[in-house]
């Protein structure tokens, strides 16, 4: 059953028109049937592009900021220095330990020397048991020394490598927390930064989709441009948020390529069901202002512009809402009717608007 549509004033003038069109161009019509075949409905959210890897550097020792070679922007690589602290307390520290070392290591080779002397007479018997354990028990206690001594130089090297901060990833510093000649303390943040060799979408899905797109794991992303992006695994958040009562969904971008950055905003679709639906060829359309129509073929096989209204565009086939029937001829190339630049039709319009005033 065809939906009856308003009819425009000025296709009176254009079907005036037709007889003579038609007899000098039918002969070029492409003729096509409207076809009816299923479309899946998608829902269309706004995603935001987000860093995978953001961190936020903190210091892990106390002193005072002597370098910021980066500031807020800057790219660092991996492994750059991107605070230096003043260290002098922690190489005081080192060279205690180091001291500390040195004496632990003499008092143990003093103790192995004692030892190997009382262990041979103990063997001849000249020396009592107590004498030979004591010797002995100085030992095993000269090297646990020498082991603390050890083990406080790893620690003051680590205090010391402290002063020296270096960016876990390379990136992008986005924010700076301290200045020059600022004293810090462990657990103050530094500075904050991003790294955009992996970026992931993060969009907050309607808790009404929430079931079939879990169950569907299908979603398209694109850019302003039309544009689309390749994505990887999709991670569905095991709640939803109180206030929206929306879930989140998050997706891996495969492709950062160096034009997308965090912060971004993307068009997210994600499939919600499916219906059917007629179908036209994109090319069959005429637009004239507001108007959208299509050459229908009557009983007479005459092409006849009828007003439809039209819905989605998916490739190079239209949706119609209302104005065809399945199995309706039309013309797929109008432009042999009214010609490419619309040119005939615009002017049948202006035609049948002075007409009628």
């Amino acid at each position: 059953m065809v939906t009856r549509l308003r009819f425009q004033p000025w296709l009176a003038a254009v079907l005036l028109l037709m007889p003579a069109l038609v007899l000098a161009q039918q002969g070029e019509l492409d003729i096509v049937e409207v076809e009816r075949a299923p479309i899946e409905e998608t829902v269309h959210l706004d995603g935001v592009i987000e860093a995978v890897q953001q961190s936020t550097v903190s210091a892990q020792t106390s002193g005072t900021v002597l370098k910021l070679p980066f500031d807020v922007d800057d790219s660092v690589a991996a492994g750059d220095l991107i605070v230096q602290l003043e260290d002098s307390e922690q190489r005081a520290r080192l060279s205690q330990a180091r001291a500390g070392l040195e004496e632990a290591t003499a008092a143990l080779a003093d103790a192995r020397q004692r030892f190997e002397r009382i262990e041979v007479v103990h063997e001849r018997g000249l020396v009592s048991r107590q004498e030979f354990d004591q010797a002995r028990n100085n030992l095993t206690a000269a090297r646990a020394r020498v082991e603390r001594a050890q083990a406080s130089i790893a620690e003051a090297e680590e205090q010391l490598s402290y002063t020296r901060i270096v960016a876990p990833y390379g990136g992008i510093l986005t924010e700076r927390h301290v200045e020059i000649g600022e004293a810090v303390n462990p657990g103050q943040p530094l500075l904050s930064g991003l790294s955009l060799e992996q970026l992931r979408v993060v969009v907050d899905l309607p808790q009404k989709y929430a079931d079939l797109a879990r169950s569907e794991r299908r979603a398209t992303v694109a850019l302003s441009d039309g544009r689309l992006l390749e994505t990887g695994e999709m991670t569905f958040y095991p709640y939803a948020d109180p206030a929206t009562h929306t879930f989140r969904l998050r997706m891996r971008l495969t492709e950062p390529n160096g034009s997308l950055f965090p912060g971004m905003l993307v068009k997210v679709g994600v499939p919600v069901g499916e219906r059917e639906s007629l179908w036209i060829p994109a090319s069959s359309l005429v637009r004239h202002s507001e108007l959208r129509a299509v050459f229908v073929l009557d009983e007479q096989d005459r092409p006849r512009l009828r007003q439809v209204r039209v819905g989605t565009l998916d490739g190079e086939r239209l949706e119609v809402l209302a104005g065809l029937s399945e199995g309706e001829r039309i013309v797929r190339n109008p432009e042999v009717l009214v010609g490419s630049d619309r040119l005939s039709l615009s002017r049948a319009a202006d035609a049948g608007g002075e007409a009628g005033q």
